[in-house]
């Protein structure tokens, strides 16, 4: 799992590469949160177009993170999943609570 990320303005940038799953899930919200906790942004976009796999430990994270951000009022707009990713955000339901982001 390769996480970067940069900053636009008031915005923050995740790019997530290979595998969110069990086993990389816990290092990926580690490093969310720190990002999270060490500035000021008004929106967060996760770049998924390099993630090849996510089962529901990788939703979990998400959902996290939501939850994290929810109450200061910063959307998630989740990019560019592959097809495989995609179908797991749709079956999910996290389209409901995060933006697809085209």
């Amino acid at each position: 799992m390769k996480i970067e990320h940069f900053k636009k303005t008031s915005e923050l940038h995740i790019k997530l590469s290979g595998e969110l799953d069990e086993r990389f899930s816990a290092y990926v919200r580690i490093s969310i949160d720190s990002l999270i906790d060490s500035g000021q942004f008004s929106k967060l976009y996760i770049d998924m177009s390099e993630l090849t796999f996510m089962d529901s430990t990788g939703i979990g994270v998400l959902i996290g993170r939501y939850k994290r951000l929810k109450p200061r009022g910063i959307p998630i707009y989740l990019q560019s999943p592959t097809p495989s990713v995609d179908r797991v955000l749709g079956l999910s339901g996290i389209y409901e609570i995060m933006y697809k982001a085209v």
